[in-house]
């Protein structure tokens, strides 16, 4: 091959990754898979879509080799070909947050109120949960909480919230996290607990923004 077509299949096989991406369910799915494995079903239920459908956009992003899977008896398990597969996806985010000033205007509206906002930077706040100054809770499924989580973190998934109020401080702050910006898990979390009067307040990121950032999850110990 002459320079210009070796040129061209560079520049065509990272395209692949490109053309894998230019879909915003599959840019959800990577989301999801960041939380850890999850079968075509669940993932399909979380997208809203049907699992033919779900199945098609995984192949796609396994064509692209950013997504694996494995079986485990009659379910077929989809996971992450590795971290910077979620880096990936941090990273798009970040740059269409900054450019995109549609985004960032809904965004804003997923937000409505800044003072929602943890206002502790990262490494304060890990600093602070390790000395029980707050209470950090995680409010994803159980399984994505055994998967990674933040260090000090509690699971309290957001749909056993209500009926777990009695494990959780009124003297100390409380901060709620999912699965990062996009996720409305915490804001359900924050509407329920401040309307029980708790010192309750929103942190954006997930365990992807979080590892993107070079900072240490924790696992489940089993």
């Amino acid at each position: 091959m002459n320079k210009r077509q070796v040129k061209d299949v560079l520049y065509e096989q990272v395209a692949r990754i490109g053309k894998a991406v230019a879909s915003p369910k599959r840019l959800e799915l990577l989301e999801l898979l960041a939380q850890g494995e999850k079968s075509v079903e669940q993932l399909a239920a979380e997208l809203s879509i049907d699992v033919k459908l779900a199945s098609a956009h995984l192949k796609a992003l396994r064509e692209a080799r950013l997504v694996g899977f494995r079986k485990q008896g009659k379910f077929v398990l989809y996971r992450l070909t590795g971290s910077d597969v979620a880096g990936l996806w941090v990273t798009l985010r970040q740059v269409a947050e900054e450019h995109l000033v549609e985004l960032r205007v809904a965004l804003d509206q997923m937000v409505a109120e800044p003072s929602k906002l943890v206002s502790l930077d990262r490494k304060t706040l890990m600093a602070q949960a390790r000395r029980g100054e707050v209470v950090v809770i995680d409010v994803r499924p159980p399984a994505e909480y055994d998967a990674a989580h933040l260090p000090y973190a509690r699971s309290m998934p957001i749909n056993e919230i209500a009926l777990r109020l009695a494990e959780l401080p009124r003297d100390k702050p409380i901060v709620a996290y999912c699965r990062g910006p996009f996720c409305l898990f915490s804001e359900e979390a924050y509407q329920l607990l401040s309307a029980q009067g708790y010192q309750v307040h929103k942190l954006l990121d997930g365990v992807s923004e979080w590892q993107a950032a070079g900072l240490p999850l924790a696992a489940a110990v089993r």
